[in-house]
């Protein structure tokens, strides 16, 4: 097994993030007016934050620049551009912007929920962590941002009853699962527990996933492998190892949760999700392995083959240069590559894949 998105670089990364950090428009606010005059510009809403599109693809991006940054090569080829993107990360992770950000949230407790708040904790995470004294320094600005988000959090999934299991932004798994690994990282030890008894309430009796039922024409999730990664961050690997195996039993190489996605109409933002499915669906496959041998499972050669397929296919959506694409879809490639990569090491030697199909 090989990562099949070993292509897409950090100095790839860079440049994608740059570009999307100097462009303002077109920006989809998502502000609800609460008065007529009440139509203030982006920036001025979001000063951290108002590129890219809309506001949850501009922090995720901000996420996918400090993680080019960890991997970057500084006195290398394109050492000038990781110099530019630290530049911009630093002009908008300020304290002074992330705070106006914090208080937007608090004040719009719905907003943004979970999806955006999921990203922005990873962010924040990852910050946390890094050996990079400026980027631990980002940290330390977004911290009333933790804050805000790990008390929405806590209040949100003590009153929720049933979680959203769709293929797009609001689907509760996602934003949860990132959420959870987040919190644990931050040392939120409260919001993260509440994070942990949501999976477990929610999806811990779930069985036979109707995988071949699942795929919607403008997801990035599927619905079936996204609830799955969330359960292997809220149970211990050996616990997995058995819910998993109930949830989705019988998985074979014909099976429609496991086969590459093409988009017809790559101007169309919602068409253009599909790209992510391929993404998010190869690096979730990545974790999924990773857990199930922590439990004692066997290698699957299934899982592994769709992985790479998965991963190949998300590769090719890369190459559009149309907005609707580059404002978010590197993010979802560089957590694939990653998750992809840990596999790798972890497993030992590479094994031989499938080629991909579109």
């Amino acid at each position: 097994m090989h990562n099949a998105l070993q292509p897409f670089t950090a100095a790839d990364g860079a440049s994608v993030v740059l570009g999307n950090l100097s462009r303002a428009y077109p920006y989809a606010a998502h502000h609800v007016q609460s008065f007529a005059a009440d139509n203030p510009r982006p920036q001025a809403l979001h000063p951290a934050f108002f590129t890219s599109f809309d506001w949850h693809s501009c922090v995720h991006m901000h996420w996918l620049g400090v993680s080019v940054l960890e991997a970057a090569d500084d006195d290398g080829p394109d050492a000038a551009a990781f110099a530019a993107l630290r530049e911009g990360l630093a002009a908008n992770l300020t304290a002074d912007k992330l705070d106006v950000e914090a208080a937007y949230l608090l004040s719009n407790p719905s907003w943004e929920r979970p999806y955006g708040w999921a990203w922005l904790m990873r962010l924040a995470a990852t910050c946390s962590v890094s050996q990079d004294e400026q980027i631990r320094g980002w940290s330390h600005a977004l911290e009333n941002c933790v804050d805000a988000v790990a008390e929405l959090t806590v209040t949100w999934l003590e009153k929720t009853e049933y979680p959203v299991r769709h293929g797009v932004h609001t689907n509760s798994a996602f934003g949860v699962a990132y959420l959870l690994d987040a919190f644990r990282v931050l040392g939120r030890v409260e919001a993260a527990a509440a994070c942990g008894r949501a999976a477990r309430r929610w999806f811990g009796g779930d069985a036979d996933w109707p995988g071949e039922w699942e795929l919607s024409g403008q997801d990035f999730l599927s619905a079936g492998l996204t609830e799955a990664d969330l359960m292997r961050t809220a149970l211990d690997p050996e616990e997995f190892t058995s819910w998993f195996t109930a949830f989705l039993p019988g998985l074979n190489e014909e099976s429609k949760i496991l086969q590459t996605v093409s988009v017809s109409d790559e101007t169309d933002g919602h068409m253009t999700h599909l790209h992510g499915l391929n993404l998010t669906r190869s690096g979730q496959i990545a974790r999924i392995l990773g857990t199930l041998r922590e439990g004692g499972a066997s290698s699957s050669a299934v899982l592994e083959s769709a992985m790479d397929r998965l991963a190949r296919a998300g590769l090719k959506g890369l190459q559009s240069e149309d907005f609707m694409s580059s404002h978010w879809l590197a993010s979802f490639a560089w957590d694939a590559r990653t998750s992809i990569s840990a596999l790798t090491g972890r497993s030992g030697a590479p094994t031989s894949s499938a080629p991909a199909s579109s």
